[in-house]
């Protein structure tokens, strides 16, 4: 299978990574993109964006990001603290006052966005598309439901909820939704990112489509011994973490090539983007991309900072949570764990996207053959970060 694209000197071995991903088999279709000190260094593409049409991965294909949505709806609410609009230690409760119910009124903005506000299940409304659709039927429940935790001593993945929770600030905030804040506050004025939390009619014919893990692929993850404990809650129903993943959604991988799957608000899952422009986007976060820089340095550092690190409430692993983004440490991180500093996000589909402001890299990885484990992060991106790192540790 051809990859195309371009390389700077220096970067070759994630080319080459990216390339043996196709050779071995592991690979469908899919992206890769690293920006260095704002500027593209690695812009490589290759194998089908639907291999059943034999419709070919372009440099501006489309595809779904699952998880790593969830860092558009941080990066949104951060610009808002970086203009002064929102305080992070503020409660939530200030910009949306129905959230101080059953408890809430002391959770603030910081416990929200580093999952720890112990918010994290919807098994008392099961999410549907409709209720994507329609947008407050979440938040209202959010707004109503009981902590599962004492917010603030504990963390765990808000896997299904994180996007509506911090949504909810953009909307009250700014007065619009959170897609329409980011299109014009974020995407525009990098000159029109291709990174979607609702996607236009206009750009779905760009779309790729998703290969969902067969049953043997799927069993391989949950095979992985690190995995152990997520694994045998996730099979308990009585489990907080069934409850809040597979016990908070009635939508599955069938929906994942589903045009209408995209067309709502759903920011904690559903995004989409192509690779050159998620790099784009991770490297606004950190520095200037032609004259535009998102987030201050001091700010940058906070979203960094870990605030929830240790044993995850929700995924039964060891997570390491700053502002609405994942560190490295425990097996949902795959990178260097001796690379400190870096933030980003994984997710089921297999994307991965961090930045690392110590060697103002930004990184974006984005297939179409989902993930066989649950969060992302596995053998393909692995490979690709640590030939990125290459002779850079």
């Amino acid at each position: 299978m051809d990859v195309t694209g371009t390389v700077a000197t220096g970067f070759e071995a994630a080319r080459d990574a990216f390339t043996r991903n196709f050779t071995s088999g592991a690979e469908v279709g899919a992206g890769l993109a690293v920006y260095q000190h704002g500027e593209p260094v690695v812009d490589v593409w290759g194998g089908y964006a639907d291999p059943d049409t034999h419709r070919l991965w372009e440099h501006d294909t489309l595809a779904a990001l699952a998880s790593t949505t969830k860092t558009f709806a941080a990066g949104a609410l951060l610009l808002l603290i970086e203009r002064g609009q929102v305080d992070l230690d503020a409660p939530v409760a200030r910009y949306w006052p129905e959230f101080a119910q059953n408890g809430k009124g002391e959770i603030t903005v910081r416990m929200l966005l580093s999952h720890r506000a112990g918010l994290p299940s919807m098994d008392a409304r099961p999410v549907t598309w409709e209720d994507l659709r329609d947008w407050t039927p979440i938040t209202d429940t959010l707004a109503a439901a009981k902590p599962e935790w004492p917010p603030g001593t504990a963390h765990g993945y808000h896997g299904v909820t994180f996007g509506h929770l911090t949504g909810e600030i953009v909307r009250r905030v700014s007065g619009t939704s959170l897609s329409e804040f980011f299109a014009r506050d974020v995407a525009a004025p990098l000159g029109g990112l291709d990174c979607y939390v609702r996607v236009p009619d206009a750009e779905s014919p760009r779309m790729a489509t998703m290969v969902v893990p067969d049953a043997e692929q799927i069993m391989l993850g949950m095979e992985v011994p690190e995995l152990a404990d997520m694994v045998r809650a996730l099979n308990d129903p009585t489990t907080l973490t069934y409850r809040s993943m597979f016990g908070s959604v009635t939508i599955d991988w069938d929906a994942a090539n589903d045009p209408k799957t995209y067309q709502v608000e759903s920011p904690s899952m559903d995004g989409v983007a192509s690779a050159p422009s998620l790099a784009r986007y991770y490297a606004a976060l950190i520095g200037e991309v032609d004259g535009v820089r998102l987030l201050s340095p001091q700010l940058v550092d906070q979203a960094r900072r870990p605030y929830g690190d240790g044993i995850d409430e929700i995924l039964r692993v060891r997570t390491s949570w700053g502002l609405g983004f994942a560190l490295p440490g425990g097996p949902m991180w795959p990178a260097p764990e001796q690379v400190t500093g870096l933030f980003g996000h994984s997710g089921a589909s297999g994307s991965f996207a961090f930045a690392d402001p110590e060697r103002g890299l930004a990184f974006a990885y984005v297939p179409n053959r989902g993930s066989e484990l649950l969060e992302g992060g596995d053998f393909r991106v692995r490979s690709l970060i640590e030939a990125l790192y290459e002779g850079r540790l």
